[in-house]
C-alpha cells in the first residue's frame, strides 16, 4: 500500500513541477506533503508543536500562491524542511529540525536501507531489501526478451513489421527521471529520520546555566571588577556618541541622497559592530560563576543600562533610515535595513533576559533562530515590490523610476497605471510599456500550475491599458 502511494505522489509531482515555473504547484505540493506525512506518521501530527509547524507551512504554502515572491518561495522551502525535522523528532531545537528535515529529503532512503559495519568498514543492504534479487528480477528477463524480439525480428518478415510499428516516442525519459525524483523524495519523507549525536545531544542541552564546582570568591572578585570598570566606561562611550547623534539629528537639514545614503550607512556599520562586540563582551563576562556571585549586582546593572543604551542606538540608526526613506522611496537595502534593526533590537532582549535569568548560549541560539525563522514567515507574507513601488509613487517625495521598472513583474500594473496618469518621457514610456506588455504575455502562457493569485483576477480593463 505504501508503494502506491508513493508512486502516486511521485506521479502527482511530475504533473505539477516537469517543466513549469513555480506558482499554484508548490502551495498543492504543501498540502499533498502534509496529507503524505500524515498518513504516515499519524502519532506524530497529535503534537501540538508539529501542528503548529504544519500551520506555519500551510501559510507559506499560501504565501507562494498569493504573493508570488522569491521570499515567500524560500520561506516555504525553509518550513518544508523544518516541519519534516520536527516529525522526526518533537522538542528539539529549531535548528536541529532544518538539519534533520534536510538530511531526510536528500539521503533518507539510503540512510533507512544502508547498514555501515564499522568493526570491518562495510557497507550493506539491510536484509529486507535483497538489491541483487531484485536486479536479476529485472535485469535478466529483460536482457533476453530484447535479445530474442532482435532474433525473431530477422526470422519472420511479419513480426518485423509489427515490431517496428511500435513507436515509443510517447515515453518521455526526462519526465521518468522526474517522477523518479519524486518517488526518491516522497520515499524520504514518509519516515523522517533523525541525525544523532546531534539529535540527542540537543534534547539533553537545557536552557539553563549550572554552577559549576570550580567556584572561587577571590577569582571572581577579580572577573567582576574587570567586567565593571570596561561596561562603565563603554556606557560613558556610548552616552557621549548618542547625545552628539541626537544633536546631529535635531539640527540636521534636507539632504542629498548621496550624503544620506553615507550617514545611514556609516550608522549602520557602527551599529552591526557595536551590537556584535555589545553581546560577545557580555557573554564572555556571564559565561559562567560569575551569575552566582553575590556581588555581581552593579555589573548586572551596568550591563542592563548598556543594553538599553544599545537599543537607544538602535532607534537612532531607525530614525535616519526613516527619513532617508521618505525622502528617497523604498528599497530593498533600505527595507534591509529596517529588518536588521529589528533583529538586533529582538538580539538584545534575548541577550537581556540571559543576563537576567542566568540562561546559556543554547537558550540565545534557540530563541534566536526561533524568532529568525517567525521572522522568515513574517516577511514573506509581504509582496515587496509591490509594496516598495506603491509607497514610492504614492508617498515618497522622489525616487528612482528606473530602480522600479528593473523589478520583478508583480509591480508592472501599478506601473503601467501610474505612466497613464504622470508625465513622463518616451523611453520611460516605452520600457514600462514593454514590461506590462511581457507581463500580460507571459501571464497568458502560465499553465494552470504555474499561475498565481494575482493572474486570476486581471481584469479586462487591466488587459486593455
Amino acid at each position: 500500500m505504501k508503494q502506491i502511494s508513493v508512486i502516486i505522489a511521485s506521479f502527482l509531482f511530475s504533473l505539477l513541477f516537469f517543466e513549469k515555473y513555480i506558482g499554484l504547484n508548490l502551495s498543492i505540493f504543501s498540502i499533498i506533503t502534509i496529507v503524505f506525512l500524515g498518513v504516515y506518521n499519524p502519532v506524530k501530527f497529535k503534537d501540538k508543536t508539529v501542528l503548529l509547524f504544519t500551520l506555519a507551512y500551510l501559510l507559506t504554502a499560501v504565501f507562494v500562491f498569493v504573493q508570488h515572491s522569491y521570499l515567500s518561495i524560500i520561506a516555504n522551502c525553509v518550513a518544508f524542511f523544518t516541519l519534516v525535522g520536527r516529525v522526526s523528532q518533537s522538542n528539539t531545537s529549531i535548528y536541529v529540525n532544518w538539519l534533520n528535515g534536510l538530511y531526510t529529503t536528500i539521503a533518507g532512503f539510503f540512510h533507512r536501507n544502508i547498514q555501515v559495519d564499522e568493526d570491518k568498514t562495510k557497507v550493506k543492504w539491510n536484509k529486507d531489501i535483497d538489491v541483487l534479487h531484485w536486479t536479476k528480477l529485472i535485469g535478466i528477463p529483460l536482457f533476453f526478451v530484447i535479445m530474442f524480439v532482435l532474433l525473431y525480428k530477422n526470422g519472420n518478415p511479419v513480426f518485423n513489421d509489427l515490431i517496428s510499428k511500435i513507436d515509443f516516442s510517447f515515453i518521455n525519459v526526462q519526465w521518468v527521471l522526474f517522477s523518479v525524483l519524486g518517488y526518491y523524495l516522497f520515499s524520504n519523507i514518509s519516515k523522517p529520520i533523525r541525525v544523532e549525536p546531534a539529535t540527542s545531544t540537543d534534547l539533553n542541552v537545557k536552557n539553563e546555566l549550572l554552577k559549576s564546582d570550580d567556584f572561587s570568591e577571590e577569582k571572581l572578585q577579580k572577573e567582576k571588577q574587570l567586567g565593571t570598570t570596561l561596561i562603565g566606561l563603554l556606557n560613558l562611550l556610548i552616552v557621549f556618541y548618542i547625545v552628539t547623534d541626537i544633536s546631529y539629528l535635531m539640527t540636521n537639514q534636507t539632504v542629498k541622497a548621496s550624503v544620506f545614503s553615507s550617514q545611514v550607512h556609516s550608522g549602520i556599520n557602527t551599529l552591526i559592530s557595536s551590537i556584535i562586540i555589545a553581546i560577545i563582551i557580555i557573554l564572555y563576562v556571564f559565561r559562567g560563576n560569575l551569575n552566582f556571585y553575590k556581588e555581581n549586582k552593579v555589573l548586572k546593572y551596568l550591563t542592563y543600562t548598556w543594553i538599553i543604551l544599545n537599543a537607544l542606538l538602535i532607534v537612532l540608526i531607525a530614525i535616519k533610515n526613516h527619513n532617508y526613506i521618505t525622502a528617497f522611496g523604498l528599497t530593498y537595502k533600505r527595507i534591509g535595513v529596517h529588518i536588521y534593526i529589528l533583529l538586533a533590537f529582538i538580539g538584545l532582549i534575548t541577550t537581556f533576559i540571559k543576563v537576567l535569568s542566568i540562561k546559556n548560549m543554547a537558550f540565545l541560539f534557540r530563541r534566536n533562530t526561533q524568532i529568525a525563522f517567525i521572522a522568515l514567515i513574517g516577511f514573506s507574507s509581504i509582496n515587496w515590490d509591490h509594496a516598495i513601488t506603491s509607497y514610492n509613487l504614492n508617498h515618497a517625495k522622489s525616487f528612482d523610476l528606473d530602480y522600479l521598472i528593473g523589478l520583478s513583474e508583480n509591480n508592472a500594473l501599478l506601473l503601467k497605471k501610474y505612466s497613464q496618469k504622470a508625465e513622463l518621457s518616451s523611453n520611460y514610456y516605452n520600457r514600462i510599456d514593454k514590461k506590462y506588455a511581457t507581463y500580460l504575455q507571459r501571464t497568458e502562457e502560465r499553465s494552470w500550475q504555474e499561475k498565481a493569485y494575482a493572474d486570476f483576477y486581471l481584469t479586462e480593463n487591466d488587459k486593455s491599458l
